[in-house]
């Protein structure tokens, strides 16, 4: 289809899915921007392109609706992955997609309809290097390492899943409110210890498996679930032994369950909705800047 996209969303956050192929201008920076604008334009948190890959069944971009790219995205690829198979680029139920985070391994589990329900995604391995990120810190690992943001005091740990993120964990019992994430999400995400920005989890063990975070996603800002941060979350709870996995993890958008073997090695579950397809009118394009 000419101009068309597909979108869908993995608990509440949403991407557009689009064959570059299919398209009649080139996804640049503002063009992504005017059509995540949720006001002027279809309203996204991002843009997934298909693209030829030689080392994977498909390649995917991702694109932030600020217009930057980003390296994974674990709710993206459940998306994407029913993408493939409802628009019958794929038959398999099982396959493996190449981001520029690196190369993933996807299943995908069918309702009584046939539709691909829910997803189990191979997120590689996490590492908590900071060369990884990149972090400045000339350090072997991020692990609770102190850092001033938005006028306060704190300690996190950084680990790259094939994209940033800091994760800032509280004690159990307590609890993070929106107004902590819309006042040191911006500010942990350009922080000068991040040269590249970071995603920012504020997360507390809230069971011996489960963890609940609010999440500041790098070039989109609040989010309800993310499927990378969801993994990122869990490993360093895991690598700081707050919990044992596999490790429930609770976000404002739902719960997704993430498995860790004992090299951090991460595998994702969780479900994935269709919301609808279409194309963008002749007019809306022409007017793309």
């Amino acid at each position: 289809m000419k101009n068309g996209f597909f979108r869908g969303h993995g608990l509440g956050n949403d991407y557009v899915v689009m064959d570059p192929t299919e398209l009649t201008f080139k996804l640049t920076p503002g063009k992504i921007r005017g059509i995540c604008d949720r006001h002027w334009g279809l309203g996204s948190d991002g843009i997934l392109a298909l693209v030829p890959s030689k080392k994977a069944d498909f390649g995917l971009r991702i694109y932030n609706p600020d217009g930057s790219e980003a390296e994974k995205s674990g709710n993206g690829l459940r998306i994407f992955a029913r993408y493939l198979h409802a628009t019958g680029k794929t038959k398999k139920r099982a396959f493996t997609v190449e981001t520029k985070g690196g190369l993933v391994s996807i299943a995908l589990h069918l309702d009584r309809h046939g539709d691909a329900a829910a997803a189990t995604v191979e997120m590689g391995r996490a590492t908590f290097q900071p060369s990884a990120l990149p972090c400045t810190l000339t350090i072997d690992e991020l692990i609770q390492q102190p850092i001033e943001a938005a006028g306060r005091s704190l300690q996190f740990t950084g680990v790259s899943v094939g994209n940033p993120h800091c994760v800032i964990f509280k004690q159990p019992g307590e609890a993070w409110t929106r107004e902590d994430l819309l006042t040191l999400g911006p500010a942990l995400e350009n922080h000068s210890l991040f040269p590249k920005r970071t995603n920012v989890q504020l997360a507390v063990p809230t069971g011996p498996k489960d963890i609940f975070i609010l999440i500041w996603e790098r070039g989109a800002g609040e989010t309800q679930a993310s499927g990378s941060s969801s993994c990122a979350a869990a490993s360093a709870a895991v690598r700081l032994g707050l919990v044992k996995g596999p490790v429930t993890v609770k976000m404002p958008g739902g719960t997704l369950n993430i498995e860790v073997a004992q090299d951090f090695s991460l595998t994702m579950k969780g479900p994935v909705a269709e919301v609808a397809r279409g194309a963008l009118s002749p007019s809306f394009v022409r007017g793309l800047k």
